[in-house]
């Protein structure tokens, strides 16, 4: 039996008044699978991240994702009750800057253990257990759990926001330039210990980068986008090797700053 799309979106688009987000948008995204999305400054990247993440409202399109009990369902039907609890559990966000989505004046461990309990975890203990264990699986000493992301560098608060996320394994994550402002050497160990963790966990991610390294190393399919419109898609390795599309191809060749 084929497998089935976690998330399927047909005819997405946005936008802004006369301007243009992005339009007509459609693709699907299976389990484990990798999808990232590349394109220049203003090409619709971000856009259509903050749609497929609900953080924006499409003017037209659907967006279905397949809930745990196989269904799938209209994202954007979902009630407010709904949704929120699909965010809290089977759904992440990596933001570029980490203090977007870490609370900043609470410990490392209650950053984590926050996401915990709100999916209904109580026990002190195993919430400090699990936080104890998860930020021993992003690289973070254990003996930091109380310290405040304040005092971390910017690459252990961008590996505490991707602990939090995780912790309570979802099966989808989106991911908004995640090495973006970090030093090569940083950028290097952060993008080993995610492609650890998305083949580890069976993930599925979307992630928009302005590197093309970055997602030659963690995606396995490549959307190409222009002035809002996708120009071109498929294998990572087979867009980057061989792209058909003129502007891709500068996208290649490092002409066009992305």
């Amino acid at each position: 039996m084929p497998e089935l799309p976690l998330l399927s979106v047909d005819g997405l688009s946005k936008f802004y008044g006369a301007r243009l987000g992005c339009i007509d948008v459609g693709f699907d995204l299976y389990p484990g699978e990798v999808l990232a999305i590349v394109g220049e400054s203003g090409s619709g990247k971000s856009t259509l991240l903050s749609l497929l993440s609900g953080r924006l409202a499409p003017s037209a399109g659907r967006i279905r994702y397949r809930m745990r009990d196989g269904e799938l369902r209209n994202v954007l039907g979902l009630t407010e009750a709904e949704r929120r609890l699909l965010m809290r559990t089977d759904w992440g966000f990596v933001h570029q800057d980490p203090a977007q989505g870490l609370r900043m004046a609470v410990s490392a461990g209650a950053n984590v253990g926050e996401r915990l309990m709100a999916v209904g975890q109580r026990h002190y203990g195993d919430i400090r257990a699990t936080a104890t264990d998860w930020l021993g699986r992003v690289e973070i000493d254990s003996d930091r759990i109380d310290d405040a992301p304040r005092a971390f560098s910017g690459g252990m608060r961008q590996r505490l926001q991707i602990a939090r996320n995780l912790v309570t394994h979802p099966r989808l994550v989106f991911m908004d330039e995640p090495t973006g402002g970090l030093d090569v050497s940083v950028q290097a160990r952060l993008l080993d210990l995610l492609r650890g963790l998305v083949d580890d966990l069976g993930l599925s991610v979307v992630i928009v980068t302005h590197d093309l390294a970055v997602a030659r190393l963690i995606s396995h399919r490549l959307m190409v986008m222009r002035q809002g419109r996708v120009i071109e898609a498929g294998l990572t390795d087979q867009v980057l090797d061989d792209p058909r599309e003129p502007y891709t191809q500068l996208l290649v060749s490092s002409v066009l700053q992305v």
